[in-house]
């Protein structure tokens, strides 16, 4: 069903249809009265019950680019290093060759491909060991593609610091590629968190991946430390945007209480018809080559104005 049916709220507040970002033609729904029902929510909650968690590759960076130029992976970014050992190239496009397909398969149980997940990050913790790296390669690679971010990228971030939304960037790819990328972009902003696979190393030379292993079909809030300072700050946030680009994106709010309201944003650019009822299924708005923020940013445009609203009433009360 698409964004621009007319109807009246369930309980009156604020209409779908009253939304410009959600009446576009490549903007579709599944239930828009339940996406209406939630983004009302959202509004009573205001912005100290919001949390952000967004996946990062081809969700924070562009599916496509205006000049048609490819956008890598942070792995992508990674392997584009020059001083990687020569075979290492080679050996990580078998593995990805071997694994990419189970990963995607849409016939295997999840709980069979979470062992072939583990195996291929296993194997490519082993091959990413045993030689001299510096992290300024990574830099070096990254910097050329900080424009590759959504558009309206620096806006939707510089909202959710203005705003102090927790913003939690799940990424099974490579932290350190995501880190120097949002960095370099000037988007890393303090209320901006990313849990992802990072390098390690052992006497100066490189020694795999830091644990927990972060890969597909874990990467959600389970994997947050109890302790840890992240999780202080989000515990208590039961209002959710979840943005992904892939199916298991979905389950990165798990772990958070039953009682919470989540929209779910899927960005669809592969294979459009083909996977439009799976991503119509499994997110709540589904945007069809849509390569800016525009969609979240206009959500937490909502919530800051029934915000500023909700303290100017409040001022006048206690005057």
């Amino acid at each position: 069903m698409g964004c621009d049916e007319k109807r009246e709220p369930a309980g009156g507040g604020l209409r779908v249809q009253d939304i410009p970002a959600l009446t576009q033609d490549h903007c579709r729904m599944r239930d828009p009265a339940e996406v209406e029902r939630i983004i009302n929510e959202f509004l009573i909650g205001g912005p100290e019950r919001m949390q952000i968690v967004s996946d990062f590759d081809y969700t924070i960076t562009k599916q496509r680019t205006e000049d048609g130029g490819a956008v890598p992976s942070s792995f992508g970014i990674f392997n584009a290093c020059q001083s990687l050992p020569e075979n290492f190239k080679a050996e990580t496009d078998k593995l990805y060759h071997k694994y990419r397909p189970i990963e995607i398969d849409p016939h295997m149980p999840i709980a069979e491909k979470v062992q072939y997940m583990i195996e291929w990050w296993t194997k490519s913790g082993e091959l990413t060991s045993g030689f001299p790296f510096d992290q300024s390669e990574i830099d070096q690679i990254a910097s050329k593609y900080t424009h590759a971010l959504r558009d309206r990228t620096h806006e939707f971030f510089a909202d959710l610091q203005r705003l102090g939304i927790p913003t939690l960037v799940f990424s099974a790819g490579l932290g350190n590629s995501v880190v120097s990328v949002l960095r370099q972009a000037n988007v890393l902003h303090p209320n901006v968190k990313v849990v992802s696979n990072f390098l390690q190393f052992r006497d100066g030379l490189l020694d795999g991946f830091q644990q927990p292993m972060i890969h597909t079909f874990n990467k959600n809030e389970t994997v947050l430390n109890e302790t840890s300072e992240y999780y202080d700050l989000v515990h208590t946030r039961d209002h959710i945007i979840v943005m992904g680009d892939s199916i298991g994106d979905a389950d990165m709010a798990s772990g958070v209480p039953a009682s919470s309201h989540i929209i779910k944003i899927g960005f669809l650019f592969d294979h459009v018809e083909a996977n439009m009822k799976k991503y119509m299924d499994t997110f709540d708005i589904v945007l069809v080559d849509d390569q800016t923020m525009d969609v979240p940013r206009s959500l937490l445009s909502l919530i800051e104005k029934q915000h500023k609203l909700n303290l100017e009433a409040a001022k006048q009360r206690s005057l």
